[in-house]
C-alpha cells in the first residue's frame, strides 16, 4: 500500500521538529521527522456507474469527493 493520495497526490514530507526547550536556547539536537499524509483506505460508491471503488485517499481528497462528487473527482484522477 503506498503512501500516497491518489486524488491529490499528497506524499511525505521530511521537516525538522522543535521542542520548547530547544527554541528557549536556540539550539536543535531535534533532527529531522518524516510526516505522513492522513491515509483512509476508503470504498467509494459511485451511483453513475452502479458500482463501488476501493482506493487509498488521504483526508482532503475525502473533502474534494465530497464537494464536487466521486465520479467527477475519480474521472479526473483516472481512477475510473
Amino acid at each position: 500500500m503506498a503512501k500516497v493520495c491518489a486524488i491529490t497526490k499528497k506524499s511525505s514530507l521530511v521537516s525538522g521538529r522543535y521542542s520548547n526547550r530547544t527554541r528557549a536556547t536556540q539550539f536543535n539536537p531535534g533532527g529531522m521527522k518524516r510526516r505522513y499524509a492522513n491515509m483512509q483506505k476508503k470504498r467509494i460508491f459511485v451511483p453513475e456507474l452502479n458500482k463501488s471503488v476501493s482506493i487509498n485517499v488521504s483526508a482532503k481528497g475525502l473533502k474534494t469527493i465530497t464537494k464536487r462528487g466521486a465520479y467527477k473527482v475519480l474521472k479526473k484522477a483516472g481512477l475510473i
